[in-house]
């Protein structure tokens, strides 16, 4: 496992170099109320990451009050543009009211990276994602607006974010078979509380060519060990809305992972680091996954992140940690993967090498 940010991996079937780390900024350009960094702290934030020789940060077009992240972004690294691969995204609304300011269109893609690229102060993106999926725009719309700009060479490379697995096979088999440019990210939702996706967006993404980023591998926190079941109670209407709001409104506070969350920690006890790295390690440790994106408010915060590096669990603490965050099997995978095994391959051992 790479123990520092400048072992660089190829990202999914690419040629582009990333650290095992992403620097995500949805905190930049939204101010210290409530769960955002200052412009100090995200200041800090990226001259820490380069120093250690990091060059993978995430943005989006929606992040810092519609834009607010990729300007902040962009006045931070200036000179040093050249050494970060950026990535932003568009679907998510800047202007609303106008249904065309939204969405996966290619008008919206390209205005949108036109937009980008203006508040990040720079003449490519080095990867687009598709930030969600809206379920309405034909995917040879989206893919065919993706071929233009990697032409123009406005974009570089392209990726997927929060797609169904069976879309996202599909349109990366069309771009293949035509000629188009492929996707070669996935970020999703991946962590010890979100582990859903293994079922079938992971195994997806490494059959595809797409390395995975997972967002949130923290699970917003919780993993963190910071909350309680005293923090089980809804937060009262109208209070200031800080990331335990958010926690509690997207349903990631509950007995289940805060049971998680508690293994994590003691964990983290035996090894002795701090959850968050433990959590991070885990993450990790999935082949499939290329850069887990970091959502750290302070300096301090990121300090603590990057030293996940320098963790490696053992078979046993993985072993605790699944059996902790276990997600039942669903249809097909709970046949394909139980006795039926035995009669596809008449009980020998059938091992796939590449």
């Amino acid at each position: 496992m790479a123990t520092q940010l400048d072992h660089y991996r190829l990202l999914g079937r690419s040629g582009l170099r990333v650290s095992p780390l992403c620097l995500g900024t949805m905190t930049f350009g939204v101010g210290p109320d409530g769960w955002g960094s200052s412009d100090a702290e995200a200041a800090t934030m990226v001259d820490t990451y380069l120093d250690r020789g990091g060059n993978f940060i995430d943005t989006a077009d929606f992040y810092g009050g519609m834009g607010g992240s990729e300007k902040l972004l962009g006045r931070l690294l200036g000179h040093r543009r050249e050494q970060v691969v950026i990535s932003t995204k568009y679907s998510l609304t800047t202007r609303p009211g106008d249904p065309n300011a939204a969405g996966n269109s290619r008008r919206n893609m390209v205005r949108s990276v036109e937009d980008s690229l203006h508040r990040l102060g720079t003449d490519w993106i080095d990867l687009l994602y598709l930030h969600m999926w809206d379920f309405r725009t034909p995917v040879d719309e989206i893919l065919r607006a993706f071929d233009d700009l990697v032409t123009s060479g406005k974009v570089q490379y392209i990726g997927l974010s929060d797609t169904p697995a069976w879309q996202a096979s599909r349109m990366q088999a069309i771009a293949e078979l035509r000629g188009w440019s492929q996707f070669c990210a996935l970020q999703i939702s991946y962590s010890l509380l979100e582990r859903t996706v293994e079922r079938e967006m992971i195994p997806m993404a490494a059959e595809m060519g797409m390395g995975v980023c997972p967002w949130s591998p923290l699970g917003g926190g919780v993993l963190t060990g910071k909350y309680s079941r005293a923090d089980l109670t809804p937060p009262e209407p109208g209070g200031t809305f800080d990331r335990k709001t958010m926690n509690a409104v997207t349903g990631r506070l509950n007995e289940t992972n805060l049971a998680i969350a508690d293994e994590t920690v003691a964990v983290a006890k035996d090894i002795g680091c701090t959850p968050a790295q433990v959590a991070l390690a885990w993450t990790l440790a999935n082949p499939a996954v290329a850069s887990p994106v970091l959502g750290a408010r302070t300096p301090a915060q990121l300090e603590d992140n990057l030293g996940a590096l320098g963790i490696t669990l053992s078979a046993e603490h993985l072993a605790r940690l699944d059996a902790a965050s276990a997600v039942p099997k669903v249809f097909p995978m709970d046949v394909l993967t139980g006795p039926a095994e035995g009669m596809m391959f008449g009980n020998v051992t059938v091992e796939r090498r590449i």
